[in-house]
């Protein structure tokens, strides 16, 4: 079993450095593995060891063209740190080099397993989806302050 996870990370290590040489034309000189933890985010960069974490879920779900948007965008952060510029989100530079190397803004959404609900507000109309029940009787509309409703339950 710790083999079969050991190939994966391997794998996604020399994808990592072939995707760093052709589209930055710079080594990726550090570490990239899988993080089971992560869920809500398609990968991590982390400055103080300067190595790379994904998530493993949406390499299994989603094709190889859009891995390699998390993977740019990770290798965006993991550059612009290295070069002393601004490798935040709401840097210009990151936003640039982003767009340059055709890396995605955001992860891809997970397919959600479980039920979702569905509620609308009586006033506006707008339709809010969500994971667990909300007691409509404390919580009303963002948008207009009216009274939600349950309008559906969808089971996946």
């Amino acid at each position: 079993m710790g083999s079969e996870v050991d190939t994966t990370d391997q794998e996604l290590q020399a994808r990592v450095e072939a995707i760093s040489l052709k589209a930055f034309h710079q080594p990726f000189r550090h570490h990239a593995v899988f993080n089971n933890r992560l869920k809500t985010t398609g990968g991590r960069f982390h400055p103080a060891d300067m190595n790379l974490d994904f998530n493993p879920k949406l390499f299994a779900v989603y094709p190889a063209s859009v891995t390699d948007g998390i993977i740019k965008h990770e290798l965006v952060h993991y550059h612009l740190y290295d070069h002393h510029r601004g490798y935040q989100h709401r840097d210009h530079d990151f936003k640039q080099l982003l767009t340059a190397v055709g890396g995605s803004r955001f992860a891809p959404p997970l397919p959600v397993n479980g039920h979702q609900y569905v509620y609308v507000c009586t006033h506006c109309g707008r339709q809010f989806v969500r994971r667990r029940h909300i007691d409509v009787r404390r919580y009303a509309c963002g948008v207009c302050r009216g009274k939600l409703r349950l309008q559906k339950t969808l089971a996946s």
